[in-house]
């Protein structure tokens, strides 16, 4: 059996892994997600929100968690997720990339994006008054997030979606090397139009082929396809 703690990326919440929790419980597991400082349920102002305030609460529940854990990222939390391994190493058991960004030291989501020629997802993105926070174009979410996942889902959980705030992405990580003590997985979303493919597999170079894994799915496998994702993290998690 295996622990595991599920991060959430951009404007999303711990509400989208609820599918992949009972999925891995079934397999043996034991899995929990948190919602990121300003995401979800928190109620931490946005405009406090740093690339910090999500380590430290990535950190925190790892610590009560209180063993080595599989840490699963998504998207743009694989920056955060990145720097608190890094930081605190003896925390992981492993760290999965699930179509998430893989900084090297001084990189961050935005300096990721923009060294990749194709952002698809830019398009979507309005900056919100105040300059704070920045949302996803409502009637592109579907394109960008889940276009193989039900309508009567997306309808169900898009609603869901938050304000995400814009520091967290343009801060960089400041990396030691230590992150490179924790074994880590990358998982290749081969239908995503969110974040390239073909980013993805550059980024996830970094590490060893046979800890690169494809799954034959968009941005969004947490809701399109939860079983198939946790018996992806049970073959990880037993490799």
């Amino acid at each position: 059996m295996a622990q595991f703690l599920l991060i959430h990326g951009a404007s999303h919440g711990a509400w989208c892994w609820r599918d992949v929790i009972p999925a891995l419980a079934d397999r043996g597991h034991e899995a929990r997600a948190i919602d990121l400082p300003g995401h979800g349920e928190d109620t931490t102002p946005r405009q406090e929100v740093t690339l910090q305030s999500y380590v430290d609460a990535i950190t925190a529940t790892l610590r009560e968690v209180g063993q080595p854990t599989i840490v699963v990222a998504h998207s743009m939390s694989g920056v955060p997720a990145t720097q608190a391994a890094d930081l605190h190493p003896e925390l992981f058991a492993r760290l999965v990339y699930l179509c998430a960004f893989l900084p090297g030291d001084g990189d961050s989501v935005t300096s990721l994006s923009r060294a990749w020629p194709d952002q698809p997802l830019n398009e979507a993105i309005r900056r919100d008054e105040g300059g704070v926070t920045f949302h996803f174009d409502p009637a592109m979410i579907r394109e960008k997030f889940y276009h193989d996942c039900p309508e009567a889902l997306v309808n169900r959980d898009a609603r869901h979606l938050t304000p995400q705030p814009i520091l967290t992405q343009k801060q960089p990580v400041t990396l030691t090397g230590r992150v490179e003590q924790v074994p880590r997985s990358y998982i290749v979303c081969a239908q995503d139009v969110a974040v390239p493919p073909d980013h993805q597999r550059s980024m996830a170079s970094v590490l060893p082929r046979e800890d690169v894994y494809d799954m034959s799915s968009a941005h969004s496998p947490f809701l399109s396809d939860p079983d198939g994702l946790a018996a992806l993290l049970d073959r990880i998690a037993r490799s």
